[in-house]
């Protein structure tokens, strides 16, 4: 690539004239690269010139060449992939963009980022980097392949196929392997973690998928991450100043809207019931393998086994139901969650004793020690005295944990919550900040580079400001464009006449039964989106029974029956099928066409206020004098609400009725809010228009 214009142009005036020139002919690039005769439109499948793309494409390329941060707002619509691919590459330097999801990571690296480049006539070493436990470890597999400990023959048949893959596979991503479910268990046996990686002593260290992957990274010019992986980074130059990724000129970050919600994963510190059970097998497994004389592994890990299936037993008996979200202060007052969880620790105390005296036998036995006296250091504060509400008595805190009040731990960076989440057969420990915008800001001011920031959601009525502040950005650029779709003609707000109430306790089956009419008047191809997974069995039941009743049997896709993508494949094929899912279905699909017609959403997706962190955040905010609904809740909402209606106009020619079942929306003041930062459909309240609307828009299709 050529010469990066940041390093020609640097962050300020007064530069040599020869570089203003470099800049003004990059810039008159990036312009007649959206002409209706430019490269783009001889090269990308179905490009209009749009003048918001130009635009975004040139605040992209102003903030590129000052260094500094943009956060950029682009409805749907808009093209915002190209518009700032084209100023990025065109500018020249090292490049980092970053997916919200890994699906969006594989569509900008195989597609989008190969496109553009064809188009601009650039040839950039590119490289896709995701984490290390995306990628087959050539050691762990070989060693779980020798220790014939699998459960089932299903994990069997699973590390066969993985066996083959790797001896065939040029990158060792997971992701190409369709025949093995991503949730299999043998997946954690045959990847690595920061942990269990034996690094340069590795046998396999020079093949290694991972360092591979790595050092194509280094030295290319243009990376393709996630956020999981981007905020890992970050966290990790905040905790130890190491790093997982290439220094770049330019960060570029795609579907912006993810990244307060999973900074705090990465600022924060956890662990699992599953990372116990992990750990067991690995000890296990080296322990017989390289170390069988030495201690009684069998006996010492199905102490610590047993001792975590305790746990979990303990959260049953406190009323914690599976998939609950729950504050730790409380079971930390009220249980016997604690003690359990204490005497996990001593289980695990016990392992590290044994490992300790085994050292310098194995590499991988030796690298078990530090991953044991991490778990230990993590495992502390959960069965350590916690501060009561209102306690002032910095005695009773656990060390390395500053000071909790009303479930959460103060300390001079931020407010941090503890609570536990569970899931059929396991358990997670969260410990999450409440805030990560001065985390956030220190790791992105490490470096002199450009930050862009975009995604189709990140304002609430027009205003930036609560995502700004969510990430400590307050001083950035902040620009909006809307979508150029004719929101007017293409699509229909049906707000039917009686709308459910939400708490009322048939509210699921009055949601399919309202929906039901305008699902007929389709012929399917419609998305049913609803708020939590119950409410999704239980709409897609009704359905079922309103399609035996009236001898109509549309095909119905209901989540967890297969995996998303495998849904969503059946979904185009099938052309009039009903697809019920929850939140993973609200954000990151394009179908575009006819096949889907109507998105049908249950209810305002406002979290609950009971969640652990909801709460906290309420409690935070109002405590600083600020209004929690209108900065914090209204907004995620919001957030939500827009990126599933989103899923219905993904092109010119798509025609569609968004269908919203909460009367909230018409009740309560701050509904008007929310209409407001929806795209501007024409609106109705009557059944008969919005079918005739898609009775209408089939006959137009056709």
């Amino acid at each position: 690539m050529n010469a990066p214009l940041v390093a020609l142009n640097g962050a300020g005036g007064g530069e040599p004239a020869a570089e203003t020139d470099a800049v003004a002919r990059c810039r008159a690039a990036v312009v007649a690269a959206f002409a209706p005769d430019g490269p783009l439109a001889g090269a990308i499948a179905g490009f209009r010139e749009r003048a918001s793309q130009q635009e975004m494409a040139l605040a992209v390329f102003e903030a590129i060449v000052r260094r500094s941060t943009l956060a950029a707002e682009a409805g749907t619509g808009t093209g915002k992939t190209l518009a700032y691919l084209v100023p990025a590459l065109l500018a020249g330097g090292k490049l980092l963009i970053s997916a919200g999801t890994k699906t969006l990571q594989d569509q900008i690296f195989d597609k989008d980022l190969p496109a553009v480049c064809r188009a601009l006539g650039v040839t950039p070493e590119t490289a896709i980097l995701k984490g290390r436990q995306n990628y087959v470890c050539r050691l762990r597999l070989d060693r779980t392949s020798a220790a014939g400990m699998l459960g089932s023959l299903d994990e069997v048949r699973a590390l066969q196929h993985i066996v083959r893959f790797a001896r065939l596979s040029q990158s060792g991503d997971r992701a190409e392997l369709a025949e093995v479910p991503e949730t299999s268990p043998v997946w954690p046996a045959v990847t690595s973690t920061r942990d269990n990686c034996l690094g340069a002593e590795c046998e396999h260290f020079e093949n290694c998928f991972v360092v591979r992957a790595r050092r194509a990274a280094l030295s290319a010019d243009v990376v393709v991450v996630n956020h999981h992986l981007l905020m890992a980074d970050m966290a990790l130059r905040e905790e130890t100043d190491s790093e997982l990724l290439p220094n770049a000129d330019v960060v570029i970050v795609d579907e912006a809207h993810h990244l307060t919600r999973i900074a705090a994963d990465f600022f924060g510190e956890g662990w699992s019931l599953q990372q116990i059970a992990e750990l067991g097998a690995d000890v296990l497994r080296v322990g017989m393998q390289t170390a069988r004389d030495g201690a009684a592994w069998p006996d010492l890990t199905r102490a610590m086994d047993t001792a975590a299936r305790e746990v979990r037993l303990c959260l049953a008996k406190s009323g914690v139901a599976q998939r609950a979200r729950v504050a730790y202060e409380r079971l930390a007052r009220d249980s016997t969650v604690p003690g359990s969880v204490a005497a996990l620790d001593a289980a695990v105390a016990a392992l590290q004793a044994a490992v300790r005296e085994n050292q310098g036998r194995e590499a991988e036995l030796d690298l078990l020690a530090p991953r044991i006296s991490r778990l230990r250091d993590v495992l502390a504060p959960w069965h350590q005295r916690p501060v009561t509400a209102g306690s002032a008595d910095p005695g009773g805190v656990p060390d390395g944990v500053p000071g909790a009040v009303n479930g959460a731990v103060k300390g001079a960076v931020a407010e941090v919550v503890q609570w536990v989440s569970t899931s059929a057969h396991g358990a997670q420990f969260h410990a999450t900040p409440l805030s990560c915008a001065d985390a956030f800001a220190r790791a992105r001011e490490q470096r002199q580079q450009a930050w862009i920031l975009t995604s189709a959601t990140l304002t609430t009525q027009q205003r930036f400001d609560p995502f700004l502040l969510d990430l400590g950005l307050l001083g950035a650029t902040a620009l909006r464009w809307d979508s150029p779709f004719d929101f007017a003609r293409q699509a229909l707000l049906y707000l039917p006449t009686p709308m459910p109430n939400p708490q009322a306790e048939d509210f699921a089956e009055m949601v399919a039964e309202s929906a039901w009419p305008v699902l007929q008047a389709s012929r399917g191809r419609a998305f049913v989106l609803c708020s939590t997974l119950r409410a999704v069995s239980r709409v897609a039941q009704r359905l079922r029974e309103l399609m035996e009743a009236a001898r109509d049997p549309l095909p119905l896709l209901v989540q967890g029956d297969a995996n998303r993508r495998t849904m969503l494949e059946d979904f185009r094929r099938l052309g009039n099928a009903v697809l019920v899912g929850s939140v993973s279905f609200w954000e990151g699909i394009d179908v575009r066409g006819d096949a889907l017609s109507v998105v049908v959403i249950d209810k305002l997706p406002f979290a609950p206020p009971d969640d652990p962190l909801v709460a906290a955040r309420i409690r935070q905010l109002q405590s600083l004098g600020r209004n929690a609904f209108r900065d914090f809740q209204l907004p995620h909402a919001v957030t939500l609400l827009r990126q599933g209606a989103g899923r219905l106009i993904r092109g010119d020619a798509d025609r569609g009725v968004l269908m919203i079942l909460d009367e909230r929306l018409l009740s309560r003041s701050y509904g008007t809010a929310i209409l407001a930062s929806l795209p501007p459909f024409a609106r109705t309240r009557s059944e008969e228009q919005a079918r005739a609307f898609l009775t209408r828009s089939a006959g137009e299709q056709d």
